[in-house]
């Protein structure tokens, strides 16, 4: 769900490429991280007992809205970093390999088992959501 900061403190982008400014980005404030991170908790505790299978749906469905909305993210990513559409391009069509790995990864999420290690010894592991992270992503 998208919501308004109520942080008074903005930062401007502009396209390198005219130095024009195109919008501007709010400065989140502390109250609105604290929020945010236990909202994304309390979806954790709903979202950890999904069926893998489900989950793959979902993966699957942001994959095809990619794919539909290449030209657009193409665009916006050209706008705010100065890059020629056929490099913006090419930084969707990447970022849509991720999104196709996460989607066939749904075997290896299951888990394991390996039966007669030795002759009394059976190995199985599960595999289990850890929580909310967070990534930051550096752009060079």
């Amino acid at each position: 769900k998208f919501q308004d900061s109520m942080g008074e403190a903005a930062h401007p982008v502009y396209n390198p490429a005219t130095q024009e400014l195109v919008g501007m980005v709010p400065e989140m404030t502390d109250p609105e991280f604290d929020k945010v991170v236990q909202d994304s908790e309390t979806a954790f505790q709903d979202w950890k007992d999904v069926p893998i299978s489900q989950r793959q749906r979902v993966m699957l469905e942001f994959q095809r809205l990619i794919r539909e909305h290449t030209d657009d993210l193409a665009y916006w990513i050209s706008v705010e970093n100065g890059k020629t559409l056929a490099d913006a391009r090419g930084d969707v069509f990447r970022g849509l390999e991720m999104v196709e790995s996460a989607c066939f990864m749904a075997p290896q999420l299951l888990g394991d088992s390996m039966q007669g290690l030795s002759s009394t010894v059976d190995c199985v592991s599960y595999r289990e959501p850890l929580g909310v992270t967070a990534g930051i992503c550096p752009f060079n």
